[in-house]
């Protein structure tokens, strides 16, 4: 029996993102990148901002997009992501509902949590600092915060498996993301996720500094929807590794022609019109029209080579097709 008759919900609690998250820089590479997991829709809509060779950030719990926007540019005028933090807040008119992180091109981090987001809620820095509502605090390297968790095991296993992990800068990022889950996670539920990773010309063909922009706007695991998608990323979007190119041998060749000859299905005119007694240049450009076709645009090549990553992907794409 209720003693006591139940609460409304603030007015703003369906606007609020209920997320954890890490912002991070690569002092390797230069990259700056977010990630994000969420019981709320498209939090890759909402939550990571960042701008190659300034900084990254993630606004969340009550989101004001100002530290955002305005804290990018503080950041590109000189500001440390502390200073940064601090300036937006002195003019925000509801900080205890905020939960912030911010890195900058330097490795300068902040985390905040206000006081009035909900349990458990809080963030740990680069350099071992924790803190819990109501507390900024800095370090160096990333920030990792989360609201509504079931407890600070999410934001304790983000930190100390980005520490530990290895690889690229999006490597762990979604490594830190699925420890965070491991350790609880939302108290709600899972939902959406994002992964934003800015370096400079690094996106398609050098056009936009958007290395690697994804975002799952609703799935039953976020996470690993968005691990699919990193991996069709990469394929995609990431240029050859040098260990990966392998020459197209004889039989290679052979196994190679048997689909220029019958694909396009759906087109009368296929990629190679007869066998080819070589690797010549009528086999090269067969060859290299059908990747793009596929999509393997920046795998593309001349030489007599064949991307490795790509070839295993056209052989498995086959295989599923016969089944």
């Amino acid at each position: 029996m209720l003693h006591h008759p139940p609460q409304p919900p603030p007015s703003d609690f369906l606007k609020r993102a209920h997320t954890y998250s890490i912002v991070a820089y690569d002092s390797v590479s230069g990259d700056l990148g977010i990630a994000v997991q969420s019981k709320f829709p498209n939090v890759g809509g909402l939550v990571p901002w960042a701008r190659a060779g300034v900084g990254a950030v993630a606004t969340q719990a009550l989101s004001n997009t100002d530290y955002g926007e305005k804290g990018l540019e503080l950041l590109a005028r000189g500001a440390t992501a502390p200073e940064a933090m601090r300036i937006i807040m002195r003019s925000d008119p509801q900080p205890s509902q905020r939960q912030v992180g911010m890195v900058d091109a330097h490795g300068n981090a902040a985390s905040w949590t206000g006081d009035s987001t909900f349990d458990w809620a809080g963030g740990r820095t680069g350099g071992g600092q924790v803190g819990g509502k109501g507390q900024m605090i800095t370090g160096h390297g990333y920030a990792a915060q989360a609201n509504i968790m079931v407890s600070d095991a999410t934001v304790r296993n983000m930190a100390e498996t980005f520490e530990r992990a290895r690889g690229s800068l999006a490597d762990r990022l979604i490594a830190a993301l699925v420890a965070g889950q491991a350790g609880g996670g939302d108290r709600r539920g899972m939902q959406s996720a994002a992964l934003l990773v800015v370096r400079a010309k690094g996106g398609y063909l050098g056009g936009t500094d958007r290395y690697i922009d994804i975002r799952v706007y609703d799935a039953p695991d976020p996470i690993k929807e968005l691990q699919r998608l990193y991996a069709l990323h990469k394929l995609y979007f990431f240029t050859s590794d040098s260990a990966d190119l392998i020459p197209i041998t004889p039989a290679l060749q052979k196994e190679l022609e048997a689909i220029l000859l019958t694909e396009p299905a759906n087109q009368p005119q296929k990629w190679l019109a007869a066998p080819q007694p070589s690797l010549n240049q009528t086999f090269l450009t067969a060859l290299a029209n059908f990747m793009y076709w596929e999509n393997y645009d920046v795998r593309v090549r001349m030489d007599s080579k064949i991307d490795r990553v790509a070839l295993e992907d056209i052989r498995k794409n086959r295989r599923n097709v016969r089944r």
